[in-house]
C-alpha cells in the first residue's frame, strides 16, 4: 500500500492510495480537482473516490475526477443525498475492498451526521477526516458533543501504532492549544519540537500515530485527572470535560 499525501487549498489533505499488486489507484477526500488532477494524472487512471464526509472541501473533485477517470465514488448511505454521483454506499462496520486492500468503515458523527473513517486493519492505517487531527479534533456542527467524544473514543481504541491520516493542517494551533492547557506535558513538549521541524521545512505533519495522540492530544484525555484539575472540573463527567475543551478551542 502506497499513500501519497496532497495538499489542497490553503490547509486540505487529500489522498492518494494505491495498491501496488492490482495497480487499483484511489483517492480520499479530493478536495478540489486542480490540486488533484495534478498528482492523479501521474497514475493515469483512478479507480474509486473515497469521502469521509460531505463538506465541499472534501468532496470538490468528486464530479470532474469521476467524469475524467470513470472512478466510482464511495460515501456513507446516509450522505446520499449530500455528496453528488455516489455510485457505492457505504454501511458502518461493513468491510470493502479496493484492489486488494481490505477496510472497514466506522462511523463517527459529530463534525457530521454521516462522517465515516476508512480504517485499512491489515496496514494499521486510518482516514480520519476531519474528526481526529494531530493533537486536535474536528468542530461539532450536526452532531451532538457526547457523539463526537464517542467517535474519538472508537478511534482511540485502534491499536498504537495505526497511524492516521487526517484532513487538515491544524497542528499548529492545535499544539499551542494543548500547551496552554497541559503544559507540563513531557511528551507534549518532546512532540513540539518534531511538529515545528516539520513545519519549518514545510512537511506535513500528517499522518500522527493513536499512541503518539493518546500522549499529547487534549481532547483523547479527557479523563485525566490532572486536565480536570487544571480546567476545575475536577467532579464533572468525561463528555463535561470534552464540551469544555472544545468550546474553549472554538474560541481559540
Amino acid at each position: 500500500m502506497k499513500i501519497e499525501i496532497i495538499p489542497c487549498l490553503s490547509d486540505n489533505y487529500s489522498y492518494i492510495i494505491c495498491d501496488e499488486q492490482t495497480n487499483t489507484i484511489s483517492i480520499v477526500d479530493p478536495a478540489t480537482f486542480s490540486d488533484c488532477e495534478k498528482v492523479v494524472s501521474k497514475y493515469r487512471k483512478l479507480d474509486y473516490i473515497l469521502n469521509t464526509h460531505h463538506h465541499v472541501d472534501h468532496v470538490g473533485g468528486n464530479v470532474e475526477l469521476k467524469r475524467k477517470y470513470n472512478s466510482k465514488i464511495m460515501a456513507y448511505e446516509g450522505d446520499k443525498n449530500r455528496i453528488p454521483g455516489i455510485d457505492i454506499l457505504l454501511r458502518d462496520n461493513e468491510i470493502k475492498k479496493i484492489g486488494n486492500l481490505e477496510f472497514k468503515i466506522i462511523l463517527i458523527p459529530g463534525h457530521t451526521s454521516g462522517h465515516i473513517a476508512f480504517y485499512f486493519y491489515n496496514e494499521d492505517i486510518i482516514f480520519t477526516g476531519d474528526t481526529l487531527f494531530s493533537l486536535g479534533c474536528g468542530r461539532v456542527f450536526e452532531g451532538t458533543h457526547k457523539q463526537m467524544l464517542k467517535s474519538l473514543n472508537k478511534i482511540k481504541n485502534l491499536p498504537f501504532n495505526t497511524k492516521a491520516y487526517f484532513g487538515h493542517e491544524y497542528t499548529k494551533n492545535n499544539l499551542n492549544f494543548c500547551l496552554k492547557y497541559d503544559p507540563n506535558n513531557t511528551a507534549l513538549k518532546n512532540k513540539s519540537f518534531d511538529i515545528n521541524s516539520k513545519l519549518e521545512r514545510t512537511l506535513p505533519t500528517t499522518p500522527t500515530s493513536i499512541g503518539e495522540e493518546l500522549k499529547t492530544n487534549i481532547f483523547l484525555r479527557c479523563n485525566d485527572k490532572v486536565l480536570k484539575k487544571t480546567l476545575n472540573l475536577e467532579d464533572s463527567q468525561d463528555h463535561e470535560v470534552f464540551t469544555k475543551l472544545r468550546d474553549l478551542k472554538d474560541a481559540f
